[in-house]
């Protein structure tokens, strides 16, 4: 039934009621001023919004009175089927967020990914939590240990360029680390305040800015203006500035050498990291392509 409504409103206003939808289930809360900033209009009309949802989906939504905002219900059932994909550009670019919709593209496009597993339930567990400032007691599969339990304290997404991430406190361990979303089987919201030393303002890796000076590999590449054409190169040179915490991923994702006298052989190698120093400190050099672990310098 509430499938046949939706089809017969304007689009306008099912994008209205998806945005509704995406700021309950993965926020937890939705406010009349969250519609009137994001789509221009009178106060009024995002009160129509919200009680329109709410005829649709009555078991969504409940408001605080408290705090004068309406909060995500514990039986909670989507009216709407969002790709991961279109999820993940909302959450991380602020876009995407109108109703899920099946076009064909306007010209022929492709591309390359492995299937990754990412439970949209367990992930607005993930994004709840973390607008809140509350830790989570989780089920994670590690390479090392396999499948445990532990409490952690997330603060923020991150796109490796391969598959998503979450940056978070691990009490286990008593580290900021990373965690693959797609190895979560379980997530919880813990009651309680965190700890400062627990939030992203302790995090030295994430907060830390590194300069990269990416340049077209001297033994690799034939033509270097080539890959200054293809990169925006100015001067020869790609600076390119990545949170410490990031800076292995990107380094991998693109497949720069990362040795000190750029020996890495293969046409996959076009670029080189010319200075080498700036990732003095940086804890995830494993992933950098050329990184020696017994080198003192690293």
């Amino acid at each position: 039934m509430s499938s046949d409504r939706l089809s017969g409103m304007s689009q306008a206003q099912r994008d209205r009621l998806a945005f509704v939808e995406l700021r309950l289930r993965f926020m937890g809360e939705i406010r009349r001023q969250d519609l009137v900033a994001r789509f221009d209009i009178q106060a009024a009309a995002a009160t129509r919004d919200i009680a329109q949802y709410k005829e649709l989906a009555p078991g969504n939504m409940e408001y605080d009175t408290k705090g004068k905002v309406y909060v995500r219900a514990a039986w909670f059932r989507p009216l709407f089927d969002f790709p991961v994909e279109r999820v993940f550009t909302w959450l991380s670019q602020g876009y995407g967020d109108a109703e899920p919709a099946r076009f064909r593209g306007v010209i022929a496009t492709e591309g390359t990914s492995l299937p990754g597993r990412v439970d949209l339930e367990l992930l607005s567990t993930l994004t709840r939590a973390i607008h809140r400032g509350a830790a989570v007691k989780i089920s994670y599969r590690a390479l090392s240990s396999g499948l445990t339990t532990r409490e952690i304290v997330p603060f923020a997404l991150a796109d490796s360029g391969l598959r998503w991430h979450l940056r978070a406190f691990d009490r286990r361990s008593g580290e900021f680390r990373d965690f693959v979303l797609g190895r979560f089987d379980d997530a919880s919201i813990l009651p309680g305040e965190v700890a400062d030393h627990e939030t992203a303002a302790q995090d030295i890796q994430w907060n830390r800015i590194t300069e990269l000076e990416l340049v077209p590999h001297p033994a690799n590449v034939q033509h270097p203006d080539t890959i200054e054409a293809e990169y925006g190169m100015e001067g020869g040179v790609l600076k390119v500035r990545t949170r410490a915490a990031m800076a292995g991923y990107l380094l991998r994702r693109w497949n720069v050498d990362c040795t000190d006298d750029h020996s890495l052989k293969g046409g996959e190698h076009h670029l080189w990291l010319r200075n080498r120093q700036a990732l003095y400190g940086v804890t995830n050099l494993v992933l950098a392509p050329g990184y020696d672990a017994t080198s003192k310098e690293w």
